[in-house]
């Protein structure tokens, strides 16, 4: 990660100005059962896209809030950065995506006993969004009914 001195000065200006939002309360649901039992997606917000799906649409102010959503199946060097970032160097997790999407950890992880198993789908979403409000409102909710219909146990944020 870049500390602040290493981003472009256009970059600084806008965290500067940036009106930071506070979700208050946070949502948080304690585990009801041993990990060993719990079915696990992952949620990231590397921006990344399977096969097939379009990309996260760049032109969109405040950042595509949309979300793509990656099936069990699918090998995580099939995803493709679409992230619109530049404060980080993407080139680590384009070499290897389970840096930022994990799917092949918990795979190993669910064969272990240690989670109990994958769940059928997982969440991509955009980084860097700018203006959250769609974000909070609609897609956020609507990942969320994926999760809640695949009955996802826990859900592993891999913040990008």
């Amino acid at each position: 990660m870049a500390t602040t001195k290493e981003l472009k000065m256009t970059v600084r200006l806008f965290l500067k100005a940036y009106r930071w939002r506070e979700n208050s309360p946070i949502p948080w649901t304690p585990l009801a059962k041993p990990l060993a039992d719990c079915r696990v997606a992952l949620v990231s917000s590397a921006g990344f896209v399977p096969p097939g799906q379009a990309k996260f649409d760049e032109s969109v102010r405040g950042g595509d809030s949309t979300f793509r959503v990656v099936p069990r199946n699918t090998e995580p060097g099939e995803l493709s950065d679409s992230h619109r970032s530049e404060s980080f160097d993407h080139t680590a997790m384009e070499a290897d995506p389970d840096l930022a999407f994990p799917l092949t950890r918990i795979r190993e992880l669910a064969d272990e006993g240690f989670l109990g198993e994958v769940a059928p789908r997982h969440l991509s979403y955009m980084g860097s969004i700018t203006a959250p409000e769609h974000l909070m409102r609609e897609s956020a909710p609507a990942g969320a009914a994926v999760l809640i219909e695949d009955q996802v146990d826990l859900a592993l944020l891999v913040p990008v």
